[in-house]
């Protein structure tokens, strides 16, 4: 059958492009028989395995499904599978259930490289609203990592339009100085900078006050 080929093939394919297709064909089948051999593939042992039948899932979009998001899986110790669970996880995840996801997910903050780090705050900042206690509680950590980027991912949620790497460095200085601090600074190079330069040349000590006032406000 075409459905055990193509579940085969994505455990195993390494172009990416390819991978995407074969969850596309997988799509194409009829859910009720796809779905229960995808959850197989969710337990597999095999990193790409696992992550393929994540990103299938999503592309299903069946609600129903969101009761195989395990808390194994938005904790899988694979960076990539992770990743792919959190995204999965706020497509599915059914209306009520988003604080619940949200306290789970900022356990996980701190983690990883910079790319890791992005999927997890778009994840957070997907959720909306419901994420700012869970943050506010995170930026309190006494680990500079977490709280960083805590507050970096408070500043995204509330200025969608800010660069994750521009927040997250505002945010680290934010952490290390101290809010009071931070915002003192910030403010001081605000005054100076608009007593000796052009409206225009003001924009980045503003923008490092506004963000220093988000980051306070999150707790850091």
């Amino acid at each position: 059958m075409f459905l055990e080929t193509l579940v085969e093939r994505c455990a195993v394919e390494p172009d990416f492009f390819v991978r995407d297709m074969l969850s596309w064909a997988l799509t194409r089948l009829p859910p009720k028989i796809t779905l229960p051999r995808i959850r197989q593939e969710l337990g597999s042992e095999r990193p790409q395995a696992r992550g393929q039948a994540l990103h299938t899932l999503s592309k299903i979009g069946d609600k129903d499904t969101w009761a195989w998001i395990t808390r194994d899986m938005l904790r899988d110790a694979d960076d990539a599978v992770a990743r792919t669970a959190w995204r999965v996880a706020v497509v599915l995840v059914p209306e009520g259930e988003e604080k619940d996801l949200a306290d789970e997910l900022v356990l996980q903050l701190g983690r990883g490289d910079r790319d890791v780090q992005l999927s997890l705050s778009r994840a957070l900042v997907d959720l909306g609203d419901v994420t700012k206690p869970a943050l506010a509680r995170a930026a309190e950590s006494s680990d500079p990592a977490v709280a960083a980027h805590a507050c970096a991912t408070e500043l995204l949620r509330r200025n969608p339009e800010t660069g994750f790497d521009a927040a997250l460095d505002e945010a680290k200085r934010v952490v290390a100085l101290g809010p009071e601090r931070a915002a003192a600074v910030a403010a001081s190079a605000g005054t100076e900078t608009s007593e000796t330069a052009q409206p225009a040349e003001t924009t980045e000590p503003m923008e490092a006050a506004k963000a220093a006032e988000v980051s306070e406000s999150a707790g850091c």
